[in-house]
């Protein structure tokens, strides 16, 4: 008995999102600042004036579909292209095989690549002669941001069309379109909780294909035809947080943390905050940033920001995680709450700048040691005021190079304990002029 004859015939169904796959710009969801009656992609789409382009958006957005939509509208030899799979050698081939549609049927090729972003240089290089000359339309789908990941050459000779998440009503509207359509759910005759399709809306994030992907399993699992609330949380699990730690939106995330902080809204700081624990940020990078935000931006005003940053970088280190995340939140909540001045930080950088263009300025001679008799023969330390010998130690002595005499670098703000740094300041400023 040969145990390997029986052959499968029937073929395993297509996931639901594969089956619904849009085939025209109508049946488009979402995207209506690019697809709507006055967008201009789909001006040029129907115009067929569109040439290579970079889809830049989350996933879930329709960057694929959307390029199958303009080849089957624009009447294009469509080739699907894995950047994690495919390398040079393909890209010839392809090439090799455009040409030929180009010459013989007059047909161009659409090119799309997806996660374009995977790409080494010399790989998006092999690209540019094809696209330069027509033999392609490239459309390079990426989830990260074109301007770090997709080479200058590359790039200036495409579009970039960024690519919303789709709203919750969007997604909504597809729900019901999967439990509708022949191709989908239909056939099933199933029926769903209001509840139950606002749930996965919601916790889809403006990914559809994650939608489409829970309802599909909501649908296998319910009961009586039914899908409830409980069919669609138990197909969820737990909704992926969008945040990748060495890309876009970790930069995203991680600016809106620190401006939130800047602005004194410690709500807004906390939730940046769990955003980035329940996506695996190093705890350890969030604590160096905030050390970093309590003397750029609290600075002088609260000098006791500082100390609480760099014990909270021990803390954290010392006990880890989970329970790291309450240090860091008591960090977060101070920072947030602490009188702000940038002085310190915009003093360093107008200094910097002052040497920078000024050079290597003498030390003034009374601020030099003169521990040889050669160096003080020569008025080194002379006429130097001991501060510790005058009246409220106070001195008269100048002590920046002669050409920047009355310089002023630090401004300390009217801001918590900067306030009364000013006010000495003041004080000392008025008893030299007597």
């Amino acid at each position: 008995m040969n145990l390997f004859s029986t052959v499968i015939s029937d073929k395993a169904p297509a996931p639901l999102a594969e089956r619904l796959r849009p085939h025209r710009i109508d049946e488009m969801v979402g995207q209506q600042h690019l697809l709507g009656k006055d967008g201009i992609l789909r001006r040029l789409i129907e115009q067929d004036q569109l040439t290579s382009a970079i889809f830049w958006g989350p996933p879930g957005t329709g960057k694929t579909t959307l390029a199958r939509v303009i080849a089957q509208t624009t009447s294009s030899h469509f080739v699907a292209f894995s950047a994690v799979l495919q390398g040079v050698k393909e890209i010839r081939e392809v090439v090799a095989k455009a040409q030929q549609e180009r010459s013989y049927y007059g047909r161009r090729t659409l090119l799309f690549i997806d996660e374009i972003h995977r790409f080494n240089k010399a790989q998006q290089d092999a690209l540019l002669p094809c696209v330069e000359n027509g033999d392609i339309t490239l459309i390079g789908a990426t989830t990260e941001n074109p301007s770090f990941e997709v080479n200058s050459a590359l790039l200036s000779r495409s579009r970039v069309f960024v690519l919303e998440p789709l709203a919750a009503e969007d997604i909504q509207q597809l729900l019901k379109r999967a439990l509708a359509a022949q191709e989908g759910l239909g056939p099933q005759n199933l029926t769903i909780e209001d509840k139950a399709i606002e749930f996965i809306a919601e916790q889809a994030h403006g990914d559809a294909r994650s939608a489409l992907n829970t309802l599909e399993i909501a649908a296998a699992t319910a009961s009586d035809k039914t899908i409830r609330h409980s069919d669609a949380a138990a197909a969820m699990q737990k909704a992926p947080l969008l945040y990748d730690k060495g890309a876009e939106e970790h930069y995203n995330v991680i600016s809106a943390f620190i401006k939130s902080m800047r602005d004194s809204d410690p709500d807004a700081a906390v939730y940046w905050l769990a955003r980035m624990i329940e996506a695996g940020e190093d705890p350890l990078f969030i604590a160096r940033r905030m050390v970093i935000f309590a003397a750029e931006d609290v600075g002088n005003a609260d000098p006791r920001a500082l100390q609480v940053a760099v014990a909270t970088q021990q803390a954290v280190h010392f006990i880890g995680m989970p329970e790291g995340r309450i240090p860091l939140a008591q960090a977060v909540t101070y920072l947030a709450t602490a009188p702000k001045s940038n002085a310190a930080y915009v003093a360093i950088g107008e200094a910097q700048r002052e040497v920078r263009q000024s050079g290597a300025l003498p030390v003034p001679l009374h601020l030099r040691n003169a521990p040889t008799g050669l160096m003080k023969g020569l008025g080194y330390g002379k006429d130097y005021q001991y501060a510790h010998n005058q009246t409220d130690s106070i001195v008269t002595q100048v002590h920046l190079p002669e050409a920047l005499g009355g310089t002023k670098f630090y401004r300390p703000k009217d801001s918590g304990y900067e306030k009364t740094i000013r006010e000495r300041l003041d004080w000392w400023s008025n008893i030299r002029k007597r």
